[in-house]
Order: C-alpha cells, then sequence, then structure tokens
C-alpha cells in the first residue's frame, strides 16, 4: 500500500514539475489523436450527409455494417493496417510504419465508422420540415446537406468529441502501428502500458492521471455540447 502511496506522491510531483518526458508524451499523444479526429471528421460528415439524405437500395445494410464497425476491435484495425503498410505490404513503399503518420492513419480508420453512424442519427434526427423547407427553397443536394449539417451541428460536435474520446484511449492501433518507439511514436496508452510492466509506477500514475484528466475533459465538452443543443 505505502509503494502505491509514493507512487502517487511522485506522480503528482513528475505531473507539477512538468517532467520533459511526461510533457513530451502528453503534447504527442493530443497532436496524433487531435488530428486523427479532424482526419476523420472531414471524411465522415459529407459521407454521412450524402448517406442520410438519399435512399438508395442497400442503405439499411449499409446502416448496420456502419453500426457493427463501432465496435471494431483496435487490435484488428492494427492487424490490417499493417499488412498494407509493412515493407511486403501493398503501400509498404511508402515508410507509414512505426511513424505517427501511420498512428494517425489507424486511429482516423478506428473511430470513422462511429463519426459516419452519428453523424447519419443526428441528420436523421433534424426536424422534417426544415427539410422540406430546405428542398422548397431550391437549394442543391450539396446545400441541403450543409443546411443539415448546421441544424444539427450540437449533435455532431458531441459525436467529434466522442470520436476523439476513442482516438486518445485505445492501444492496439498505437503499439502495432507506431510501436511505442520512445521521443517518436510513443503515447500516454502505450507509456502506461510499458512503464507499468517495468515497475515504474510513478510515471505510469502520473501519464494515468493526465489520460483520466483528458477523458474528464472530453466528458465535460460532450454533456456541454448536448446541453447546448436543447437549449
Amino acid at each position: 500500500m505505502s509503494e502505491i502511496v509514493e507512487g502517487f506522491l511522485q506522480a503528482i510531483d513528475l505531473i507539477v514539475s512538468l517532467d520533459p518526458e511526461v510533457m513530451e508524451i502528453t503534447l504527442r499523444t493530443l497532436s496524433i489523436s487531435l488530428s486523427s479526429t479532424l482526419l476523420a471528421t472531414a471524411i465522415a460528415l459529407p459521407a454521412g450527409g450524402l448517406i442520410a439524405s438519399r435512399e438508395f437500395p442497400g442503405k439499411r445494410g449499409l446502416l448496420y455494417l456502419i453500426q457493427t464497425l463501432y465496435s471494431l476491435p483496435t487490435v484488428i484495425v492494427g492487424l490490417l493496417l499493417f499488412l498494407l503498410i509493412s515493407s511486403s505490404g501493398p503501400f509498404g513503399e511508402l515508410g507509414l510504419l512505426f511513424t505517427s503518420t501511420g498512428m494517425i492513419i489507424g486511429q482516423s480508420l478506428l473511430i470513422l465508422p462511429i463519426l459516419v453512424g452519428l453523424t447519419i442519427a443526428a441528420l436523421s434526427a433534424v426536424d422534417p420540415l426544415i427539410r422540406d423547407t430546405l428542398a422548397s427553397l431550391g437549394g442543391t443536394g450539396r446545400q441541403q446537406v450543409f443546411g443539415l449539417l448546421r441544424e444539427a451541428r450540437y449533435a455532431i460536435l458531441a459525436a467529434v468529441a466522442l470520436g476523439f474520446g476513442r482516438a486518445i484511449s485505445e492501444v492496439g492501433v498505437a503499439i502495432m502501428i507506431g510501436g511505442n518507439i520512445r521521443g517518436y511514436t510513443r503515447v500516454l496508452t502505450t507509456a502506461i502500458s510499458l512503464e507499468t510492466s517495468m515497475g515504474n509506477l510513478s510515471l505510469s500514475i502520473a501519464l494515468g492521471i493526465i489520460l483520466l484528466a483528458i477523458a474528464l475533459v472530453v466528458n465535460a465538452g460532450v454533456n456541454l455540447l448536448q446541453g447546448g443543443g436543447r437549449a
């Protein structure tokens, strides 16, 4: 018990003193997770808008597939991407394996179904009268989609925040694609796993506290956005 207490005290000291290694890992984690969230959002919004605003054969099956991918294990995404970008894979020449760029791509693929599905759900919840109004005003398909996105902006922003939370907390892609290389691809989750296995509890606890703090901020942001949508 005393070791745990001592570990917590040392962890607090590492955070308060802005330990260089702790700050480096934290900033890298935020950079990679934010980049992957922005990339996935840029793809998910137009894709979700098109799917939600149109009727086509197989739409129900596509929606079911997207919802199924919500719970896609991170190690599966990591494995599939590893096979694609490893030296023997079709994209091996790009040199993406064990890089931050590869991690961004992997995390983007992981959260993309979530963002697409939640975007579709948010747009489907828009008042049908608004849809009819946009159509009656003679707006193009693109203008109608942007109009719907604006009406559902609070729910969509909440979805983006949830996607970021999923990205920053995953481990499988970060380890398999990033390789957990110190000073290069090591992030909060992989560092916690490694340092715990090495018995460095103080650093593990410090990183865990930071990760938990980020999760709390994201959750508070989601609640705030959802509250704004109800106002």
